[in-house]
C-alpha cells in the first residue's frame, strides 16, 4: 500500500483545513510533464474488489486531494490502521455536493436501485457504500499549470505521462474488480478513454454505461445528453447479470 511511504508525513500534517502549499510540493509529487505536475493522495490506495457499480471521474481535483489528506491525517494521528485511513480517504473524498445529487438522479432513472435492491443511488454513498468503488481514469491528482486538469489542455492522448495513467494503470484498477460490475463513464472524456481501452482489448467484462453525462453543474447539456442516452443505458443495467 503506497500509503505506508507517505505515512509518517501525512501523521505530521498541521491540523486545521490544508493548503496547496502545504500538499502540492515536491514530496508528495509523483508525476511532471510540462506544465503537468501530478500528486499522491491518499484516498487511491483504497480498492473495493467486492463493488457492483464503478463510478469513474477523469481525476481528483484539488478538494478531493485535500479532503483526502485531511481525513487520513485524523485517522492516522487517531490511532487508526494505514488501510482502515485510506478507507475513510476514500469515502470522504467520493463525489459529493450537486455533482453527486445530479449523478445519483440520473442513475435512479435509469433503474439502478431496483436492479440492486437498494432504496436509492445515494445509498451507496452511505449504508450500500459496500456496493460502490469510485476512481479516475487518472488515478493521482493532476493539475495544469497549477489548476485542476479537466482532460483538454493537453488531451491525455498526447501526454506520455498521462497515457500510462489511463491505458495501463487504469485497466489494470477494474481488472482487480471481482464482480461483473456496472461502471459508470463520467462524461465524453472518460467514456472516450473507455472506448479505446476496448478497441485495444483491454478492458476486463464488466457493463459500460456510455453516454452518460458528466454532472457538473456547469454543463448545461447534461439533460439533453441523458435523454439521448437513457433508454440505453436502462436496458444495459436491466439486462446486467447480476
Amino acid at each position: 500500500m503506497e500509503l505506508r511511504r507517505y505515512e509518517d508525513m501525512i501523521r505530521f500534517l498541521p491540523s486545521g483545513p490544508l493548503s496547496k502549499e502545504e500538499l502540492c510540493t515536491g514530496r508528495f509529487q509523483v508525476g511532471q510533464e510540462g506544465a503537468l505536475d501530478v500528486y499522491y493522495a491518499p484516498h487511491n490506495d483504497y480498492l473495493n474488489e467486492q463493488a457492483r457499480v464503478v463510478i469513474v471521474g477523469i481525476t481528483p481535483g484539488w478538494q478531493q486531494m485535500r479532503i483526502a489528506f485531511e481525513t487520513a491525517r485524523d485517522a492516522l494521528s487517531q490511532g487508526e490502521s494505514v488501510e482502515a485511513a485510506a478507507r475513510q480517504a476514500k469515502f470522504a473524498a467520493s463525489f459529493a455536493g450537486v455533482m453527486r445529487t445530479n449523478m445519483t438522479a440520473m442513475l435512479d432513472a435509469c433503474g439502478l436501485p431496483e436492479a440492486l435492491g437498494i432504496p436509492s443511488s445515494a445509498s451507496l454513498f452511505d449504508e450500500n457504500r459496500n456496493l460502490l468503488h469510485t476512481t479516475s481514469i487518472l488515478r493521482h491528482p493532476v493539475f495544469h499549470s497549477g489548476k485542476n486538469y479537466t482532460g483538454h489542455q493537453p488531451p491525455i492522448d498526447r501526454s506520455a505521462l498521462l497515457c500510462r495513467y489511463a491505458y495501463t494503470d487504469f485497466p489494470d484498477e477494474l481488472t482487480q474488480i471481482s464482480e461483473q460490475a456496472i461502471v459508470v463513464p463520467l462524461g465524453k472524456t472518460v467514456s472516450s478513454v473507455l472506448q479505446t481501452l476496448e478497441e485495444r482489448d483491454l478492458l476486463p467484462n464488466h457493463t459500460y454505461l456510455h453516454g452518460f453525462p458528466h454532472p457538473s453543474g456547469a454543463n448545461g447539456h447534461r439533460h439533453k445528453q441523458f435523454e439521448v442516452a437513457r433508454s440505453r443505458m436502462t436496458e444495459q443495467i436491466a439486462r446486467h447479470a447480476w
